[in-house]
């Protein structure tokens, strides 16, 4: 009886494991191909186990970034900052579109860093990097350690006479 029981204790406790498993893949939804998988915040999660919700944390570079009264150029240091910042931890530019940038600076990183906040005004829906005007910055990286930042300017348009551009290197 006493290995009747054993056996029965030892096959709930591999159900228990394999239950654990796969419980958070059962849950998830899959996503779409090319599309980035986000975690839930800190604030989420508490909120969720009905905990306190934590403050987020602020980064007082990116909270200039398109902030009243200043201007394009003034954003577009903000916007080299943050690359400076990564390039510190990282020892390279985050690399990719724009989307995959602002990723990156947002925390999907190996180190999980994040120098701009998920929330912040200046990403669009799409997880772009945004300049005040709403358009998209454009990324060039000139080196592993140079990124060139162009804003479309006023008329909203790249590549056109009122475009500002920040190259570090000059």
């Amino acid at each position: 009886m006493n290995a009747r029981r054993g056996l029965v204790l030892v096959l709930v406790a591999l159900a228990a494991i394999f239950i654990w498993l796969l419980w958070p893949a059962a849950q998830s939804e899959p996503a779409a191909p090319g599309a980035f998988r986000l975690r839930p915040s800190a604030a989420a999660t508490a909120a969720a186990r009905g905990l306190p919700v934590p403050t987020e944390p602020r980064s007082e570079l990116a909270d200039r970034l398109n902030a009243p009264g200043a201007t394009i150029a003034a954003d577009l240091q903000v916007v080299e900052g943050l690359m400076d910042a990564y390039r510190s931890n990282f020892h390279e530019n985050p690399v990719g579109t724009n989307a995959e940038i602002t990723a990156a600076l947002m925390g999907h990183n190996h180190l999980h860093l994040a120098l701009l906040p998920p929330n912040h005004p200046a990403v669009n829906l799409k997880g772009e990097l945004c300049d005040r005007w709403g358009r998209p910055f454009f990324f060039h990286q000139l080196s592993g350690t140079r990124m060139e930042i162009r804003s479309g300017g006023p008329d909203k348009k790249l590549w056109t006479d009122d475009d500002v551009v920040l190259d570090p290197g000059q």
